[in-house]
């Protein structure tokens, strides 16, 4: 007769959501087939090593399953980094710190994303193009290195005026952070994702690949049509109306 109680049932628990979380990372890094791979040869070890105990077969395996993780944590130390954020970021913690603290920061958040929305209708009127990173759990120093540090408050004026088209950081991304305009003029990946439409140009590619490797939101203004998209956790959304706009960066920011 199998033992089985409530300790079981809480181990089978803390595993399935360490491979939710796993998953949840490799589909928005891209790298979905190499989780289906790793969770096969882990099945292979566990069959071979602790059930049917075939011993030759489960050391193969079991060394190189210690050589495999090394391999793993180097390859992809940056998925790791944003993994162990995302678990231990302020936004998963939100609801418990509500039962003892009022969070008095939604007022703010929502006025700095007034801003925003403001400054960039502004510019879609114009067709000035632009292009604003909102930072969330993963920290974005790296990126707001590769510009001019600012560290100046959120203003639909100044940001019009950076995205000027004679301005010299008409071309480069802000970076929003802490409730501050941290960095302007900075260099974003791009993404090299085949499915992007043509019409889309250089900043929807950027913010796109800038999603696709942090889960910072980008919030994009071309300057051919003065359409405004939103790129978030690997996906864009075009030919976002200001509501549109206001309700999706009220949403994402409230959990980062």
């Amino acid at each position: 007769m199998i033992d089985f109680g409530i300790k079981d049932i809480i181990d089978i628990l803390i595993v399935s959501l360490l491979l939710y979380y796993i998953y949840r990372l490799m589909k928005k890094s891209g790298t979905l087939s190499l989780f289906y791979g790793v969770l096969a040869f882990i099945l292979v070890w566990v069959l071979a090593y602790e059930i049917f105990d075939m011993r030759l077969t489960g050391s193969i395996v079991d060394k190189f399953m210690s050589i495999g993780l090394i391999v793993l944590v180097i390859l992809f130390q940056d998925q790791i980094k944003r993994f162990l954020i995302d678990i231990g970021g302020p936004g998963n913690w939100r609801h418990i710190r509500k039962i003892f603290k009022h969070d008095k920061n939604n007022e703010k958040e929502h006025a700095e994303v007034m801003t925003v929305v403001y400054a960039c209708m502004s510019m879609s009127k114009s067709k000035t193009g632009a292009l604003i990173v909102f930072q969330r759990k993963v920290p974005l120093a790296d990126f707001e290195k590769t510009g001019d540090e600012i560290d100046a408050d959120i203003n639909a004026r100044l940001i019009e005026n950076i995205f000027f088209k004679n301005s010299p950081l008409h071309d480069g991304a802000m970076i929003i952070a802490n409730h501050r305009i941290a960095s302007v003029g900075c260099i974003l990946p791009v993404s090299h994702d085949m499915n992007i439409p043509k019409n889309l140009g250089l900043r929807h590619r950027a913010a796109l690949g800038m999603s696709q490797q942090t889960d910072a939101v980008c919030v994009i203004v071309s300057e051919e049509t003065g359409g405004i998209s939103v790129a978030e956790g690997g996906r864009i959304r075009t030919k976002l109306s200001s509501m549109d706009l206001e309700h999706i960066l009220n949403q994402s920011l409230s959990k980062g």
